[in-house]
């Protein structure tokens, strides 16, 4: 018999207590939940290290990937980072104190502002990435290179469903 997981005690008291009741859902969304929460701690190791968040990660990581000249507007961060407006102005804040990004007028628009990388911002992101990349690997190890494909188009069948 396999190991059992905390999913696995709630089920089988579920089982007991409400016999009636298809508990098969939470084998899913109750293990996606408690893994999520255990990669997003194990991921913020990587980032603690340099006095970041997983978001301040997230939006330099963003900036980077954008290509050169390493800027995008507040609304294109926001869709970048999957994050409300609300959070992409208090980590880019956060940036900006720490000397990673910085704000500026649009240039098409005097209006609109621009969040850039600074040289500091792109020298840590891509210090970082690599060390990153290492972690979502040692994470990953107990899964096969089949299971890991496997899961990702699973994942991200559920995902496109649930996006639309």
């Amino acid at each position: 018999m396999s190991a059992q997981d905390a999913v696995d005690r709630f089920a089988e008291q579920w089982a007991r207590e409400r016999p009636d009741l298809d508990v098969g859902p939470m084998l899913v969304v109750g293990r996606l939940h408690r893994v999520a929460e255990l990669l997003d701690e194990e991921l913020r190791t990587v980032f603690a290290q340099a006095d970041l968040g997983n978001g301040d990660f997230d939006v330099l990581s963003a900036l980077r990937r954008s290509g050169a000249p390493y800027r995008l507007t507040p609304t294109e961060l926001a869709g970048a980072t999957m994050v409300t407006s609300g959070a992409v102005t208090k980590r880019v804040d956060r940036l900006i104190g720490q000397g990673l990004v910085e704000r500026t007028v649009s240039e098409t628009d005097g209006r609109g502002r621009v969040v850039a990388l600074t040289p500091a911002g792109k020298r840590l992101q891509e210090r970082l990435h690599p060390q990153h990349l290492a972690n979502e690997e040692r994470l990953l190890a107990p899964l096969e290179a089949d299971e890991r494909r496997q899961l990702a188009a699973l994942l991200s069948k559920l995902l496109v469903s649930l996006e639309e």
